[in-house]
């Protein structure tokens, strides 16, 4: 069970006494706790059958003694122990989790990692209520996700758009959501996201970016790699060179990988770990560069990277240094 259907469960007043969130991505955890502290419970009853503990600051007796307290004038109370992973004593909510009370929602938040699989209170949480075990997307299911998010709200997303979002903002999925969101508010009336409307709202060029240099890098489109760098030099902010360099060597190790990859692009999509939208991209780099090439990129890269941070260097400007590097690499 995912925390959509979690969620989807509750608005259809479908309850379980216990759920248990845990893993790696905060953002499911998040949605499910926002959701169970705001939506479960009408306003006029959170007053008095909404308790919210945290981990930190409470003890195993205070959670229980608050899930076997009754609700007040309605069918249920919702208790939400947030940061559960820093309380003290957790396995001891072994007891109460054995026999819960019926009227309990009792949710769970328990980030950062998972309490122990083989454990007696995993297989208790397994057989008296509902295990959401999160963990982080891999950078090729970003874009996907957000054309699925953005989906849920509603609205449509094109490829490009969603993709220039992620290599922006990385594997954050709060953050996206947030971006998302945003956009949201200021596009009521359209039926779809386009790189115009992330230039506009987000505040990242669509045509100066990474993921642009990275393209025209790989295709050895030495007017649109300047153009892209004295936009850089010309704005800082845009893409600090401790940021594009890293970006850039991620990009030329993958192609390195594709020359001891066989079969065809799906193959190469799940060696390189990428949404198969960018391996033409990697394929062409690849078919650019060669093997010596690809190789004398990623020893440039790492070179420059040094330099970027003062190592074997005598202060030149970083707008000058990607210069620098861009010509010897496509030479």
């Amino acid at each position: 069970m995912d925390y959509q259907d979690i969620i989807k469960d509750w608005k259809q007043q479908k309850f379980k006494s216990l759920y248990w969130l845990e893993g790696e991505e905060d953002f499911f955890i998040d949605q499910v706790t926002a959701y169970a502290e705001h939506e479960l419970l009408p306003e006029s009853e959170q007053g008095f059958n909404l308790t919210v503990l945290y981990g930190k600051d409470t003890d195993w007796t205070t959670v229980i003694n608050a899930c076997r307290r009754y609700p007040m004038f309605a069918e249920r109370q919702v208790v939400l122990l947030k940061e559960a992973q820093a309380m003290r004593d957790l396995l001891k909510l072994e007891a109460y989790i054995d026999n819960p009370l019926s009227s309990t929602i009792f949710v769970v938040a328990h980030k950062q990692g998972k309490i122990d699989g083989r454990s007696k209170m995993a297989k208790l949480i397994k057989e008296k209520g509902v295990l959401l075990s999160t963990k982080k997307l891999y950078d090729n299911q970003l874009p996907t996700w957000v054309e699925s998010y953005v989906s849920s709200r509603g609205l449509a997303i094109s490829q490009k758009a969603a993709i220039l979002l992620v290599d922006h903002i990385g594997n954050d999925l709060s953050r996206i959501a947030n971006e998302i969101d945003k956009l949201l508010v200021n596009l009521p009336s359209q039926k779809k996201i386009d790189e115009s409307d992330i230039e506009k709202y987000v505040g990242i060029s669509k045509e100066y970016n990474v993921f642009e240099l990275q393209n025209a890098l790989g295709q050895k489109n030495t007017a649109k790699v300047f153009r892209i760098i004295a936009y850089f030099a010309a704005n800082p902010k845009a893409a600090p060179i401790q940021m594009t360099l890293p970006a850039l060597y991620n990009f030329f190790a993958k192609v390195n990988l594709i020359f001891s990859v066989k079969g065809g692009e799906k193959e190469i999509a799940a060696a390189l770990g990428v949404h198969p939208f960018f391996v033409k991209d990697y394929l062409n780099a690849a078919r650019q560069y060669g093997p010596d090439g690809t190789e004398k990129a990623i020893l440039l890269l790492h070179q420059y990277n040094l330099r970027s941070i003062g190592i074997n260097d005598s202060g030149v400007e970083d707008g000058e240094l990607m210069k620098e590097l861009m010509y010897k690499m496509m030479s």
